[in-house]
């Protein structure tokens, strides 16, 4: 779709994954695990639709794996019962088979050299402002917002939430001293790359400017985030696309205007749930626009017209919406306009979704075309009972 004011069409042109060619969940190990040949013979079963609720998972943080840690915890709720009293590396074992189905060697070589990247910027930069490396929620959030995490139920959640389109949640959630603070170290950060001649990765494969936040030493603050404040909302709002497994997370800058990026055509992300917050500065244009959730098989099909929504951004204010919700930025007319995103994954839901035919709970085409199965399903019954009953006075 084209962002020049032909976007109000209901039929858009085919959006792309706006994928940064990572793989979800890796960058969150400790180092890597023996090779295939060493892996022992695991029983072909697989995971349960729903979690066991009632089961303690095990911790993994002691483990040399290539996947975060958490990503184990989180999974084991969903393993076999016949699997939950087997030995934690059986475990481990049984759900890393799993996870190297979406991570084959060539990426997990891609994965490795990634690591080396990152550490080589992160023993080389000097951090303007340290305190953004760790989570300091006070200084960090909007006072509202915090007391609706701290009290954690939806109706706190919806005291401070807006829904201005279904499954999109507009909310003010930074304090203007952070959205400065983070500024000035993008800045500082894009400043030394610049002296140093660092050739960087950008945040994904459509957008030219901006950076990585994970790759210079922010990384640990931002799972803080998504693990504290971003999942207790998804659990709530967006259960049926893993929002309670979040474990996974790619957080990253973009930068829209002069010399920059102009805007973003129509897409969906690489993510379970989107994190999108405006940071600054003084800008006009660069709207969002959706048109509607979709699924894989459904992704390039029309809109409807409830889909249409437009939203225009506010500093310090916060945007969170599927990840699979499709959408784009129109162009930033004037100004600079810099943005944080974080993508937000779930290995659970991902692996789940193999198993499933049926996303009518979260796909608007899916679930019309439900609707219509079910509408035509009455009207079948009505016309055989006229008929019978037209039988029957004969």
């Amino acid at each position: 779709m084209s962002t020049d004011g032909s976007g109000d069409r209901q039929e858009d042109p085919p959006p792309q994954n706006n994928g940064s060619g990572a793989i979800a969940g890796i960058g969150g190990g400790n180092g890597v695990v023996p090779g295939d040949s060493s892996r022992p013979f695991v029983p072909s079963q697989r995971l349960r639709l729903n979690p066991n609720k009632d089961h303690k998972p095990d911790s993994y943080d002691d483990l040399q794996l290539d996947f975060n840690p958490a990503i184990f915890s989180a999974l084991e709720r969903y393993l076999p019962p016949s699997m939950l009293s087997v030995s934690r590396e059986a475990k481990m074992q049984f759900m890393r088979e799993i996870l190297l189905r979406y991570l084959p060697q060539g990426e997990r070589t891609r994965a490795q050299r990634h690591r080396e990247y990152r550490q080589k910027i992160i023993s080389n930069y000097q951090p303007l402002h340290r305190e953004l490396y760790a989570m300091h929620p006070t200084t960090f959030f909007d006072p509202q917002f915090l007391k609706a995490i701290n009290d954690n139920t939806e109706e706190s959640f919806r005291s401070i939430m807006s829904e201005p389109s279904p499954g999109v949640y507009t909310f003010e959630m930074f304090q203007p001293h952070f959205c400065e603070l983070l500024l000035y170290e993008v800045e500082n950060f894009e400043n030394w790359v610049n002296e140093v001649k660092f050739r960087i990765m950008r945040p994904n494969t459509m957008n030219k400017f901006g950076a990585v936040l994970d790759d210079f030493g922010l990384e640990t603050m931002l799972d803080k985030l998504m693990e504290g404040f971003i999942r207790p909302i998804s659990k709530v709002f967006f259960p049926e696309v893993g929002g309670s497994t979040l474990d996974s997370h790619h957080g990253f800058v973009v930068e829209y205007g002069k010399d920059r990026d102009v805007d973003l055509g129509f897409h969906v992300d690489d993510s379970e749930v989107t994190l999108n917050v405006c940071l600054g500065k003084e800008f006009s244009g660069g709207e969002l626009f959706f048109r509607g959730t979709r699924c894989d098989k459904h992704v390039n099909t029309g809109s409807q017209s409830e889909e249409i929504f437009d939203y225009s951004h506010v500093p310090g204010k916060a945007v969170l919406h599927r990840g699979r919700h499709r959408h784009g930025a129109r162009a930033t007319t004037s100004g600079h306009r810099i943005n944080l995103l974080l993508w937000c994954r779930s290995s659970v839901f991902r692996e789940m979704k193999k198993y499933q035919k049926d996303f009518s709970s979260w796909c608007g085409e899916c679930s019309r075309e439900k609707n219509e199965r079910q509408h035509m399903s009455i009207a079948a019954t009505k016309l055989e009972l006229l008929r019978r009953e037209g039988e029957s006075t004969t």
